[in-house]
């Protein structure tokens, strides 16, 4: 049976990154660029007389390693997000007001009451984080269902290749888990009395249109976008700079 070059470049890559290091700012297309000039010597190498590979490094192996790195990445960015001010501190995902409730927000805050805008942008932004651990679990779901095809395709794929799988895979799931749990944090961090105070402080303006809408919604939205922001900018990292090999199999895979 012919030999599917595409399905051994994870082979072949694991292979060069064994035989010589990889420069520190060459992205993940630069590496698989190797592996297509390199591939034919790297096969004949990996085989013996009786076609039978004899690479240090299996399939399984490579696959496993690739998964190490993604969850790794993934963890990384649930952890940034999750923590106190990982939206509120972060300018790229900070969850701003509504813009039906902008108009009113800015009324309100023009007369003194500021202090209540800002406490619920505060209060949608610390409901974000409360929900973004949650995240986690659907993540690692995805990895351990991830096949040698869809691994090759991210080795292959633009910058985001890994995010817009997560977010195919994951996404549905993610928002039905999220919007009981954002849900519950609105009342814990009183994003409900905070809306309520401000739509009634709000109405005494003139001009200020209807500022009824679904909160709930509005904020899991935000939340999820701000989440895959941040897995975006960390598999970037992972593509444009050496992988933090925390992990024995990391080291294995993609070398010291």
């Amino acid at each position: 049976m012919p030999i599917q070059l595409h399905r051994l470049a994870p082979l072949a890559l694991a292979s060069i990154s064994l035989l010589a290091p990889v420069n520190a700012v060459a992205g993940w297309g630069d590496i698989l660029k190797q592996v297509e000039e390199q591939a034919p010597q790297l096969l004949q190498q990996g085989t013996n007389s009786d076609g039978a590979s004899h690479s240090s490094l299996d399939t399984d192996t490579l696959i496993r390693g690739l998964k190490q790195a993604l969850e790794v990445g993934t963890q990384r960015a649930v952890d940034q997000v999750s923590q106190t001010d990982g939206y509120l501190g972060n300018p790229t995902i900070r969850i701003p007001l509504p813009s039906v409730i902008d108009q009113g927000a800015k009324l309100v805050g023009k007369f003194g009451g500021q202090s209540l805008v800002d406490d619920f942008e505060r209060s949608i932004n610390r409901a974000a984080e409360k929900a973004a651990p949650l995240a986690a679990e659907p993540f690692l779901t995805t990895l351990k269902g991830m096949s040698f095809e869809d691994a090759r395709q991210i080795y292959e794929g633009s910058d985001d290749a890994a995010t817009r799988y997560f977010q195919d895979k994951t996404q549905a799931d993610l928002k039905t888990a999220f919007e009981p749990i954002i849900r519950d944090s609105m009342q814990q961090v009183g994003v409900t009395n905070y809306y309520q105070a401000l739509v009634k402080q709000a109405s005494q303006y003139p001009l200020v249109g209807d500022m009824n809408l679904d909160l709930e919604s509005y904020v899991t939205d935000k939340a999820l976008v701000g989440l895959f922001k941040v897995l975006a900018e960390e598999e970037k990292r992972i593509r444009e700079q050496p992988l933090a090999r925390s992990t024995e199999l990391l080291k294995q895979v993609f070398g010291n």
